[in-house]
């Protein structure tokens, strides 16, 4: 079986920055253990796959090690392949998945936009587990549907912040977004997630699901900018629509061609 490929960086204007993505257009869906397999050789945090179905676009994304309910940076990704160079003709685009249902992607200038649902959050009590998470113990616990949202007094706490994986591994949950306000954007985060084989991810549209919500209600602002403080780093634009959220960035392509699975 011969596959197209297409590598991308998500949520930046210039390639060597923001979130790699793999994204493989299909015709039809080969065997779960198949895809598993490309997303490992890939080794990036996340492969994504889709096929058309009418006018709509069953997509699925894989980790290293695991399906996962929802990426952001690889579905805009995958929304980037198919208005440059799969021939997608109209401003939007229909994703839809059976782990998160619909997933909107449209064109605003140099943008894209994507239309996901908003996190379902609720402050939790900090343990003595997750102190022992981090070098510098969060003033503030959210818990969402499968994350854990850390919050600390500044830009720079995120920035000093030195993860300990094991510990991390150990909380219920897919991963640990860290956060605070931000000094020239709205807010700044960071996200770990080893136990889905991703340590810490650049740029991870997702996490905003739980962090737009969280940051709407604290700045009382529907419409922020966020930045993700990884080594790569990655701009978002972000809007909160109630139970949806809005999450913008750009993409630029790094490279494209075959998997030979045979």
């Amino acid at each position: 079986m011969k596959l197209r490929i297409y590598q991308v960086d998500a949520f930046t204007d210039t390639v060597f920055s923001g979130n790699p993505a793999a994204v493989c257009p299909l015709d039809s869906w080969p065997a779960d253990n198949l895809l598993q397999k490309i997303a490992m050789e890939n080794n990036l945090s996340e492969t994504a796959f889709y096929v058309k179905h009418n006018d709509a676009y069953p997509i699925r994304w894989f980790t290293p090690t695991v399906e996962v309910d929802l990426c952001g940076h690889a579905t805009l990704a995958a929304a980037f392949v198919l208005f440059n160079y799969e021939n997608h003709r109209s401003e939007n685009i229909h994703f839809c998945s059976s782990r998160s249902g619909k997933l909107t992607v449209r064109k605003s200038d140099n943008l894209l936009l994507m239309n996901f649902p908003a996190d379902v959050i609720e402050s939790v009590p900090v343990t003595d587990q997750m102190h022992c998470c981090f070098n510098i113990s969060p003033k503030e616990v959210v818990k969402g549907l499968s994350d854990y949202l850390f919050v600390y007094d500044d830009e720079e706490s995120i920035r000093r912040l030195v993860p300990d994986f094991g510990n991390i591994m150990k909380l219920n949950c897919r991963g640990v977004i860290v956060s605070a306000k931000g000094y020239e954007t709205d807010f700044v985060s960071r996200f770990f997630a080893p136990r889905v084989g991703v340590p810490e991810d650049p740029v991870t549209g997702s996490a905003h699901t739980t962090l737009i919500p969280y940051w709407a209600s604290k700045l009382s602002k529907d419409r922020l900018t966020a930045l993700q403080l990884s080594q790569r780093s990655g701009q978002l634009y972000c809007r909160h629509l109630g139970n949806r959220v809005e999450i913008g960035g750009a993409a630029r392509l790094y490279l494209k061609g075959e998997i030979y699975t045979e």
